[in-house]
Protein backbone atom coordinates (compact mmCIF):
# COMPACT_ATOMS: atom_id res chain seq x y z
CA UNK A 1 0.00 0.00 0.00
CA UNK A 2 0.94 3.39 -0.77
CA UNK A 3 0.35 6.25 1.68
CA UNK A 4 0.10 10.07 0.40
CA UNK A 5 -1.43 12.89 1.90
CA UNK A 6 -4.90 12.65 -0.08
CA UNK A 7 -5.29 8.96 -1.04
CA UNK A 8 -3.80 5.29 -0.16
CA UNK A 9 -3.47 3.51 -3.12
CA UNK A 10 -3.05 -0.35 -3.62
CA UNK A 11 -1.50 -2.24 -4.93
CA UNK A 12 1.20 -0.14 -6.11
CA UNK A 13 2.19 -2.82 -9.16
CA UNK A 14 -0.29 -3.90 -11.96
CA UNK A 15 -0.05 -7.76 -12.52
CA UNK A 16 -1.24 -9.14 -15.96
CA UNK A 17 -1.78 -12.67 -16.34
CA UNK A 18 -0.67 -13.38 -20.15
CA UNK A 19 -2.28 -15.48 -22.17
CA UNK A 20 -2.49 -15.69 -26.19
CA UNK A 21 -5.40 -13.60 -27.23
CA UNK A 22 -7.39 -13.20 -24.26
CA UNK A 23 -7.52 -10.29 -22.40
CA UNK A 24 -6.23 -9.74 -18.82
CA UNK A 25 -7.73 -6.99 -15.78
CA UNK A 26 -6.98 -6.07 -12.47
CA UNK A 27 -7.92 -3.59 -10.13
CA UNK A 28 -6.69 -1.21 -7.30
CA UNK A 29 -8.19 0.71 -4.63
CA UNK A 30 -8.07 4.25 -3.89
CA UNK A 31 -9.06 5.36 -0.42
CA UNK A 32 -9.29 9.15 0.48
CA UNK A 33 -7.91 9.92 4.06
CA UNK A 34 -8.77 13.72 4.25
CA UNK A 35 -12.24 15.00 4.76
CA UNK A 36 -12.13 16.73 1.74
CA UNK A 37 -13.06 16.00 -1.97
CA UNK A 38 -10.30 14.52 -4.03
CA UNK A 39 -10.42 13.96 -7.65
CA UNK A 40 -8.06 11.52 -9.46
CA UNK A 41 -6.97 10.85 -13.09
CA UNK A 42 -5.01 7.73 -14.37
CA UNK A 43 -2.54 7.95 -17.60
CA UNK A 44 -0.76 5.72 -19.35
CA UNK A 45 2.04 5.28 -21.37
CA UNK A 46 0.48 3.13 -23.88
CA UNK A 47 -3.44 4.14 -24.11
CA UNK A 48 -3.57 1.72 -26.71
CA UNK A 49 -2.87 -1.07 -24.84
CA UNK A 50 -4.85 -0.46 -22.11
CA UNK A 51 -8.14 0.30 -20.67
CA UNK A 52 -9.03 2.25 -16.99
CA UNK A 53 -13.02 1.98 -15.62
CA UNK A 54 -12.95 4.77 -14.82
CA UNK A 55 -9.94 7.06 -15.28
CA UNK A 56 -11.11 9.43 -13.85
CA UNK A 57 -13.29 10.49 -10.79
CA UNK A 58 -13.97 11.62 -7.62
CA UNK A 59 -13.78 10.07 -4.61
CA UNK A 60 -15.96 11.55 -1.23
CA UNK A 61 -14.19 12.04 2.00
CA UNK A 62 -13.49 8.71 4.00
CA UNK A 63 -14.75 7.33 0.81
CA UNK A 64 -12.89 4.26 -1.56
CA UNK A 65 -12.77 4.05 -5.25
CA UNK A 66 -12.25 0.88 -7.40
CA UNK A 67 -10.26 0.80 -11.02
CA UNK A 68 -10.34 -1.87 -12.93
CA UNK A 69 -7.32 -1.70 -15.73
CA UNK A 70 -7.59 -4.29 -18.48
CA UNK A 71 -5.16 -5.05 -21.11
CA UNK A 72 -5.48 -6.41 -24.05
CA UNK A 73 -5.17 -9.66 -25.98
CA UNK A 74 -2.10 -10.06 -27.08
CA UNK A 75 -1.16 -11.53 -30.53
CA UNK A 76 2.41 -12.34 -29.30
CA UNK A 77 3.68 -12.85 -26.15
CA UNK A 78 5.75 -10.61 -24.62
CA UNK A 79 10.04 -11.92 -24.32
CA UNK A 80 10.97 -12.45 -21.06
CA UNK A 81 7.37 -11.57 -19.92
CA UNK A 82 9.20 -7.75 -19.31
CA UNK A 83 7.04 -4.78 -19.77
CA UNK A 84 8.12 -1.46 -20.12
CA UNK A 85 4.80 0.39 -19.67
CA UNK A 86 4.02 2.34 -16.23
CA UNK A 87 0.59 4.14 -15.16
CA UNK A 88 0.71 7.75 -13.60
CA UNK A 89 -2.00 8.40 -11.06
CA UNK A 90 -2.68 11.84 -10.01
CA UNK A 91 -5.02 13.10 -7.83
CA UNK A 92 -5.98 16.96 -6.18
CA UNK A 93 -8.39 18.22 -3.71
CA UNK A 94 -10.93 19.82 -5.31
CA UNK A 95 -14.54 21.81 -4.19
CA UNK A 96 -17.21 20.02 -1.95
CA UNK A 97 -20.17 18.83 -4.60
CA UNK A 98 -17.79 18.11 -7.39
CA UNK A 99 -18.43 15.08 -9.41
CA UNK A 100 -17.24 12.96 -11.96
CA UNK A 101 -18.56 15.12 -14.76
CA UNK A 102 -16.67 18.35 -13.56
CA UNK A 103 -13.59 17.49 -13.57
CA UNK A 104 -11.24 19.03 -16.20
CA UNK A 105 -7.87 18.51 -17.58
CA UNK A 106 -7.09 22.07 -16.13
CA UNK A 107 -7.39 20.45 -12.10
CA UNK A 108 -4.49 18.71 -12.58
CA UNK A 109 -2.26 21.17 -13.89
CA UNK A 110 1.02 22.15 -11.73
CA UNK A 111 1.53 24.82 -13.23
CA UNK A 112 -1.53 26.63 -11.82
CA UNK A 113 -0.52 26.54 -8.41
CA UNK A 114 -2.25 23.58 -7.32
CA UNK A 115 -0.79 21.05 -5.39
CA UNK A 116 -1.45 17.94 -7.64
CA UNK A 117 0.09 14.52 -6.12
CA UNK A 118 1.57 12.22 -8.74
CA UNK A 119 2.25 8.48 -8.13
CA UNK A 120 3.94 5.69 -10.88
CA UNK A 121 2.33 2.26 -10.84
CA UNK A 122 4.57 -0.25 -12.07
CA UNK A 123 3.27 -3.26 -14.60
CA UNK A 124 4.31 -6.66 -14.71
CA UNK A 125 3.71 -9.63 -16.59
CA UNK A 126 2.70 -13.46 -15.07
CA UNK A 127 2.28 -16.49 -16.93
CA UNK A 128 -1.47 -17.61 -16.65
CA UNK A 129 -0.20 -21.09 -16.50
CA UNK A 130 2.87 -21.29 -14.33
CA UNK A 131 4.72 -24.64 -14.41
CA UNK A 132 3.54 -26.73 -11.57
CA UNK A 133 6.09 -28.03 -9.30
CA UNK A 134 6.99 -31.78 -10.14
CA UNK A 135 5.88 -33.70 -6.83
CA UNK A 136 8.66 -36.09 -4.98
CA UNK A 137 8.06 -39.71 -5.48
CA UNK A 138 7.54 -41.01 -1.33
CA UNK A 139 10.55 -43.36 -0.68
CA UNK A 140 9.36 -47.16 -0.66
CA UNK A 141 9.43 -48.52 2.79
CA UNK A 142 10.89 -51.80 2.98
CA UNK A 143 10.85 -54.21 6.40
CA UNK A 144 10.65 -57.67 6.54
CA UNK A 145 7.28 -58.35 7.77
CA UNK A 146 6.21 -56.19 4.37
CA UNK A 147 8.93 -58.34 2.41
CA UNK A 148 7.43 -61.53 3.49
CA UNK A 149 3.46 -60.26 3.45
CA UNK A 150 4.14 -59.31 0.09
CA UNK A 151 6.33 -62.61 -1.29
CA UNK A 152 3.67 -64.84 0.50
CA UNK A 153 0.84 -62.84 -1.40
CA UNK A 154 2.57 -63.34 -4.48
CA UNK A 155 3.00 -66.90 -3.61
CA UNK A 156 -0.70 -67.09 -2.98
CA UNK A 157 -1.54 -65.60 -6.29
CA UNK A 158 0.71 -68.12 -8.52
CA UNK A 159 -1.22 -71.03 -6.45
CA UNK A 160 -4.68 -69.32 -7.72
CA UNK A 161 -3.77 -69.27 -11.20
CA UNK A 162 -2.53 -72.57 -11.13
CA UNK A 163 -5.42 -73.61 -9.60
CA UNK A 164 -7.39 -71.89 -12.02
CA UNK A 165 -5.69 -73.17 -14.69
CA UNK A 166 -6.10 -76.44 -13.55
CA UNK A 167 -9.34 -76.66 -13.67
CA UNK A 168 -9.98 -74.34 -17.01
CA UNK A 169 -7.29 -76.56 -19.09
CA UNK A 170 -7.57 -80.22 -20.33
CA UNK A 171 -5.53 -82.26 -18.27
CA UNK A 172 -4.54 -85.88 -19.46
CA UNK A 173 -2.67 -86.85 -16.87
CA UNK A 174 -5.24 -85.86 -14.42
CA UNK A 175 -7.98 -87.68 -16.31
CA UNK A 176 -5.91 -91.63 -16.79
CA UNK A 177 -5.26 -90.68 -12.63
CA UNK A 178 -8.89 -90.59 -12.29
CA UNK A 179 -9.43 -93.73 -14.53
CA UNK A 180 -6.82 -95.60 -12.65
CA UNK A 181 -8.59 -95.08 -9.35
CA UNK A 182 -11.70 -95.75 -10.31
CA UNK A 183 -10.91 -99.24 -11.48
CA UNK A 184 -9.50 -99.87 -8.55
CA UNK A 185 -11.97 -98.95 -6.51
CA UNK A 186 -14.32 -101.45 -8.57
CA UNK A 187 -11.83 -103.82 -8.03
CA UNK A 188 -11.90 -103.64 -4.57
CA UNK A 189 -15.37 -103.81 -3.83
CA UNK A 190 -15.55 -107.15 -6.08
CA UNK A 191 -12.80 -108.25 -3.36
CA UNK A 192 -14.80 -107.66 -0.84
CA UNK A 193 -18.05 -109.25 -2.50
CA UNK A 194 -15.90 -112.29 -2.79
CA UNK A 195 -14.38 -112.34 0.47
CA UNK A 196 -17.70 -112.28 1.78
CA UNK A 197 -19.23 -115.18 0.18
CA UNK A 198 -15.89 -117.69 0.67
CA UNK A 199 -16.77 -116.36 4.80
CA UNK A 200 -20.78 -117.29 4.29
CA UNK A 201 -19.30 -120.73 1.93
CA UNK A 202 -16.58 -121.24 5.20
CA UNK A 203 -19.43 -121.17 7.82
CA UNK A 204 -21.82 -123.21 5.75
CA UNK A 205 -19.41 -125.98 5.63
CA UNK A 206 -18.22 -126.06 9.38
CA UNK A 207 -22.13 -126.51 10.47
CA UNK A 208 -21.85 -129.28 8.07
CA UNK A 209 -19.07 -130.62 9.19
CA UNK A 210 -20.27 -130.65 12.98
CA UNK A 211 -23.46 -131.91 12.12
CA UNK A 212 -22.22 -135.04 10.67
CA UNK A 213 -19.28 -135.38 13.42
CA UNK A 214 -22.38 -135.39 15.98
CA UNK A 215 -24.09 -138.23 13.60
CA UNK A 216 -21.20 -140.06 13.77
CA UNK A 217 -20.75 -139.92 17.94
CA UNK A 218 -24.22 -141.27 17.81
CA UNK A 219 -24.07 -144.05 15.65
CA UNK A 220 -21.06 -145.43 17.65
CA UNK A 221 -22.59 -145.13 20.69
CA UNK A 222 -25.71 -147.36 19.10
CA UNK A 223 -23.21 -149.74 18.10
CA UNK A 224 -21.49 -149.89 21.31
CA UNK A 225 -24.48 -150.75 23.18
CA UNK A 226 -25.74 -153.14 20.44
CA UNK A 227 -22.75 -154.89 20.60
CA UNK A 228 -22.58 -154.83 24.68
CA UNK A 229 -26.40 -156.25 24.63
CA UNK A 230 -25.17 -159.23 22.48
CA UNK A 231 -22.55 -160.30 24.78
CA UNK A 232 -24.68 -159.76 27.54
CA UNK A 233 -27.03 -161.92 25.80
CA UNK A 234 -24.55 -164.89 25.16
CA UNK A 235 -22.98 -165.11 28.51
CA UNK A 236 -26.71 -165.07 30.02
CA UNK A 237 -27.16 -168.28 27.86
Amino acid sequence: MSTWDLLNIQPTELKFQVELKKQSSCSMQLTNKTDKYVAFKVKTTNPKKYSVRPNAGVVLPGGSCNVIVTMQAQRETPADLQCKDKFLLQSVVVPDGVTTKDITPEMFNKESGKAVEEFKLRVSYIPANPPSPVPEEPEEVSSPRASSVLENGHQNRSLFDAVSRSLEEPNEKSSEAWSLISQLTDEKNSALQQSQKLRQELDIMRKEISKSRAGGFSLLVVVLVGLIGILAGYFVK
